[in-house]
């Protein structure tokens, strides 16, 4: 797995490929750790090019969640495949998360149809 982050317009994309599960949920932490750092921390995780995700993936991402919130900012979820966007939906993660049809959407804060 990778991860890379790049800004845009204040909001820091946070790009995920392969697969996050128990090896690579924690390189996904430190990279969401930089960009929640931030006061009012703005964060889009793009999943476009994630495989699979497992339950620590998952919990990495409400831990993200938890932290933007606790600092007055957001963390959204882009362009999950058909089965990770399904996974967040069954565990109840879908609605909480804010889960977006792309990266665009994610950054305008349109939500997915």
């Amino acid at each position: 797995m990778r991860v890379s982050s790049e800004e845009t317009a204040g909001v820091v994309v946070v790009t995920v490929r392969g697969n996050l599960d128990l090896d690579s949920a924690p390189s996904l932490a430190i990279g969401l750790d930089e960009a929640l750092s931030r006061d009012q921390p703005r964060v889009v995780v793009d999943l476009s090019r994630v495989e699979f995700c497992d339950s620590i993936g998952l919990s990495t991402f409400v831990v993200g969640h938890n932290r933007a919130r606790a600092a007055g900012g957001w963390l959204r979820i882009a362009a999950p495949s058909e089965f990770l966007e399904q996974l967040l939906d069954t565990v109840g993660l879908a609605g909480r998360l804010g889960v977006y049809a792309t990266v665009d959407d994610a950054l305008a804060g349109r939500p997915d149809a």
